[in-house]
C-alpha cells in the first residue's frame, strides 16, 4: 500500500526478490495539469508494468472494497507513504500490517518527517519499520536504521537516500516476520517509549512554506533546506523598489550578497531563487536580467 515515488522502491525490492505480491493497493487517478488528464501514481505507474493486481478505493471502509481485499487472502501488508488505514483493514492479515516511516520514532510522527527534521536543524534522522495500531505512527518497533543529515543537505537529497534506503529496509523486516512465523515464534518488537519533547511532523500547506524573517539566519537556513525543491520557501521580496509576491526560495546564506534581507541577528542572502512566471536562477543573473529603477 503506497501512494509516491517514496514507495515505489519498497515495491520494486519486493518484485526484485520474489516474493508473491497478491495486490497493489493506491490512490485513485487524479486530474493534473492544464489538460487535465487523467494521472496515475507512481506504485500505479510500476504495478502496471509488473502485471500486479491493483485496488484504488475512494474510501478504506467501503464494503466492496473490503470483501475485495479479504479475497487475496494476504499473509502480510506493507505500508509506506499511504492513507491512514481502519482498523478493518490493517488487522486483517494473519501477520498484521507493518508501516515504513522515514524517521526515527517516536519523534517525527506524521505526513513530512523529512521536511521536519530538516526545518529543525536536526543532524540525523533515519528509518523505522513497525506493526500498525490505532494511534497513527505509534506501533511498536520492528526495526530501525539511522542516517547522518549533512549540513548542506536539502529535503530532495535526504528523501532520496531514504528512499534508497528503504529497499533493504523492507526485506530485512520481512525476512525476519518470515522467519518468527516459520519457528512459531512471536516477532520481537520494541515498544515506542514517547520521549519528554516529542517533535510532531504534520502535513506541509503554502502559508506554512512562508519564510520568517525575524527568525536567524540559521533557522532560515534550515527552513529553506527543509522545503527545496519542493513544495518551496517563499517571501514577499522588494527589488530595485519593486515589490515581487510568492517569490520561491531555494537557497540562503548568512551574510550579505547580491540580495540582502534583515533577519533575527543580522544580514541573510538569497542565493538561489524563482519570480513568478520565471525560471530558477541564481541572485545574480536575476539581478543582471531585471531593469532596475536606479
Amino acid at each position: 500500500m503506497g501512494t509516491p515515488d517514496f514507495a515505489v522502491e519498497g515495491l520494486k525490492a519486493l518484485v526484485e526478490h520474489g516474493e508473491n505480491i497478491v495486490a497493489v493497493i493506491t490512490m485513485p487517478d487524479k486530474p493534473a495539469g492544464r489538460g487535465h488528464q487523467m494521472q496515475f501514481s507512481p506504485v500505479k505507474q510500476y504495478a502496471l508494468s509488473q502485471g500486479l493486481d491493483i485496488l484504488q478505493p475512494v474510501n478504506l471502509k467501503d464494503s466492496e472494497f473490503i470483501e475485495q481485499l479479504r479475497s487475496y487472502k494476504a499473509d502480510l501488508q506493507i505500508v509506506t507513504a499511504f492513507r491512514m488505514l481502519p482498523e478493518v483493514v490493517w488487522s486483517m492479515p494473519r501477520l498484521g500490517t507493518f508501516n515504513v516511516h522515514a524517521s526515527l520514532l517516536p519523534q517525527y510522527r506524521g505526513a513530512a518527517p523529512i521536511n521536519w527534521a530538516i526545518i529543525n536543524g536536526e543532524t540525523k534522522t533515519g528509518l523505522t519499520t513497525f506493526m500498525l495500531k490505532h494511534d497513527i505512527d505509534t506501533g511498536n518497533i520492528i526495526l530501525q536504521e539511522e542516517t547522518p543529515i549533512a549540513p548542506d543537505e536539502n529535503v530532495g537529497q535526504l528523501h532520496d537516500r531514504l528512499m534508497a534506503m528503504s529497499r533493504e529496509m523492507v526485506l530485512r523486516t520481512l525476512a525476519l516476520i518470515e522467519q518468527c512465523d516459520t519457528e512459531g515464534r512471536e516477532l520481537p518488537t520494541t515498544p515506542q517509549i514517547d520521549a519528554a519533547e516529542l517533535k510532531p511532523a504534520p502535513k506541509i500547506f503554502k502559508d506554512t512554506c512562508q519564510i520568517d524573517f525575524t527568525l536567524t539566519a540559521n533557522q532560515i537556513n534550515n527552513f529553506v533546506r527543509g522545503l527545496n525543491p519542493y513544495p518551496t520557501a517563499w517571501a514577499n521580496i522588494t527589488i530595485g523598489g519593486c515589490m515581487y509576491e510568492n517569490v520561491k526560495v531555494y537557497a540562503v546564506k548568512q551574510g550579505e550578497g547580491a540580495i540582502t534581507m534583515d533577519c533575527g541577528d543580522g544580514k541573510i542572502s538569497i542565493e538561489e531563487l524563482q519570480l513568478p512566471g520565471k525560471k530558477r536562477m541564481d541572485a545574480k543573473s536575476l539581478l543582471n536580467g531585471l531593469r532596475i529603477n536606479r
